[in-house]
């Protein structure tokens, strides 16, 4: 069991580094520069490279020692010999890569402090481009290597490893640790009764099918299991806040004060989800109760009760266990849906806010917290199977 638990543990490293290389190549190849969207187009090309170094994003990719800046404007051709820039504030460090129309390149170092940049052409030559880069010492300082250290850093004074440190967001500047601290608590307030509603709901109702399997009550239970898996989460939503709390005013419409504002999304959420779980689990007990060893205990005449615990629910320990270790990570990240119409200020809610105000740093923890906790969840399933069924072995 230590071995394998050791393995999983090894194994586990490189799926959560996978799920960062993806994870980095998606935000930071489709979100373009966070730096210019955050600071408006009247911003000062001071301002946007300061805010990059801060963030990262001038860094090279992977690997170089050019970096995005903003120090000199367009350039220009005058006289066809003479290419020209206008500083737009003192920097340090500027290159200008010159790409000629063959292709060749130039780069030439400008002086520290050079309010204007003139280069004389070789004969014969004509610009393609001309880019300005401010050059860094270490290659290796890339916005990869930063992504890394956001998920674990190495320091030289005490604690000397940091895990998750995602800096701060985008839009508040507030430390992203303590936003996911700050929603953890409402998102499992919401999603802890959720989940265990759905399960507990699903395997009585699914009990209670295959009792009286084939009759009108299993067929019943059914068309109810149907109707609520079809059933829009937003319709539900949206009938549940008009009828339920602003027409009958049975519960509060929106907020979070108190055990009293989750009962109407709790509500909700079980009703919503609950269908699923149930036909699932009736598909399993229905199985099960085709075995062999069930048949003759019931034409030996034991009690049905004793049938459907001692026997069905242990024998279906793993399938309800799958189940469960599938939904468990979920409940950190919470429902968008509900905590955004209801406004519950907790994972999803912030997930949510992060999406429309494109805060790539709050979504990236997001989804790398998200995965994490799948790939624990998923050792502590398969741990569980060897304590549900003696018959597994873990190796």
């Amino acid at each position: 069991m230590l071995k394998y638990i050791i393995r999983r543990i090894f194994y586990s490293f490189w799926v959560i580094f996978g799920v960062l290389l993806l994870t980095f190549v998606l935000f930071d190849l489709t979100s373009g520069d966070p730096a210019a969207a955050m600071l408006g187009k009247h911003a000062l090309p001071d301002e946007i490279d300061a805010l990059r170094s801060k963030l990262g994003s001038d860094l090279p990719l992977f690997y170089g020692r050019m970096c995005k800046t903003s120090a000199f404007s367009e350039y220009s051709v005058t006289d066809g010999r003479t290419l020209c820039a206008q500083a737009n504030y003192p920097a340090k460090n500027i290159v200008a890569v010159i790409t000629y129309a063959d292709q060749s390149h130039a780069e030439i170092r400008i002086a520290d402090g050079e309010s204007r940049f003139c280069h004389t052409l070789p004969a014969g030559k004509k610009v393609n481009s001309c880019k300005f880069f401010r050059r860094q010492d270490s290659p290796w300082n890339s916005r990869f290597l930063r992504a890394l250290q956001e998920l674990v850093a190495i320091k030289s004074e005490f604690p000397y490893v940091t895990f998750f440190n995602f800096g701060e967001t985008l839009s508040t500047r507030e430390p992203v640790a303590g936003v996911l601290k700050r929603g953890v608590g409402p998102s499992l307030c919401l999603m802890l009764p959720i989940f265990c509603g759905e399960i507990v709901c699903g395997i009585v109702l699914a009990l209670v099918s295959v009792a009286f399997i084939g009759k009108w009550q299993d067929r019943m239970l059914l068309f109810l299991a149907v109707f609520t898996m079809s059933m829009s989460y937003l319709v539900a939503i949206i009938f549940g806040q008009f009828f339920c709390a602003y027409y009958q005013e049975w519960f509060p419409l929106w907020g979070f004060d108190g055990p009293k504002y989750f009962v109407l999304p709790v509500l909700i959420g079980i009703i919503c989800g609950v269908g699923s779980n149930m036909r699932f689990f009736r598909t399993v007990f229905a199985d099960e109760l085709n075995k062999e060893y069930l048949r003759s205990a019931l034409a030996k005449g034991v009690h049905p009760a004793s049938i459907y615990y001692k026997h069905l629910l242990r024998n279906a320990a793993v399938q309800i266990i799958t189940r469960a270790g599938a939904g468990l990570p979920f409940l950190f990240t919470g429902s968008l849906l509900l905590e955004s119409f209801f406004g519950i200020p907790g994972l999803g809610f912030a997930g949510m806010e992060a999406l429309m105000n494109s805060d790539i740093q709050l979504l990236k923890a997001l989804v790398l917290l998200s995965s994490v906790l799948f790939v624990v969840m998923n050792l502590l399933t398969d741990i569980a199977y060897a304590w549900a069924d003696p018959r597994i072995k873990l190796g």
